[in-house]
């Protein structure tokens, strides 16, 4: 149901992705990310297309936090922000973090190889139906996010609303 994949540019690091549903206890989960009780980006699915999205969030945000450029400050708030088309930080965590009142939640931990992460500690704190990652484009609000990512009917003509998205993420710091 999770998925793990290992980092090409960072091959010390792995990022595991888990996707809820019917997700009962979402300010419970955002106080305990607060608290550092979940290490982990707490992310709203209904911004997501695809698992590759988070993947370019979570590598970039790694690249930087190796290279001590984060805008943020922990390399989870990093991988929100990355998600964001804009350099708004308050922003970028409206819009791709949980609000105390979603009904999903996509979560995503980044770990050392040499680190032990238990994924079932983290799954056994989500009062939700786990669901495989590839189904978060079921989640997704196309309309929200084309207007998010200012998509043009053009564009998606040639090209799919992922590599739209893609695009203006790893193109915003970009002047």
């Amino acid at each position: 149901m999770h998925r793990m994949h290992d980092l090409e540019l960072f091959p010390e690091y792995t990022v595991t992705q888990l996707l809820f549903k019917d997700l009962k206890n979402a300010a419970e989960l955002r106080k305990m990310a607060v608290n550092s009780e979940i290490r982990g980006a707490l992310i709203n699915p209904t911004m997501i297309v695809d698992a590759f999205q988070i993947l370019v969030a979570a590598n970039k945000a790694v690249h930087l936090y190796k290279n001590g450029k984060m805008k943020t400050r922990s390399l989870y708030s990093e991988i929100i922000f990355n998600l964001s088309p804009t350099n708004n930080i308050s922003e970028a965590f409206k819009r791709f973090g949980i609000s105390d009142t979603d009904n999903a939640v996509y979560i995503v931990l980044v770990h050392n190889k040499e680190e032990t992460l238990n994924v079932d500690d983290i799954i056994a704190k989500v009062d939700g139906q786990q669901i495989d990652v590839d189904q978060v484009s079921e989640l997704t609000d196309a309309a929200i996010v084309k207007k998010l990512y200012k998509v043009a009917p053009m564009e998606e003509r040639c090209g799919s609303l992922l590599d739209a998205v893609v695009c203006r993420m790893a193109t915003k710091d970009v002047a």
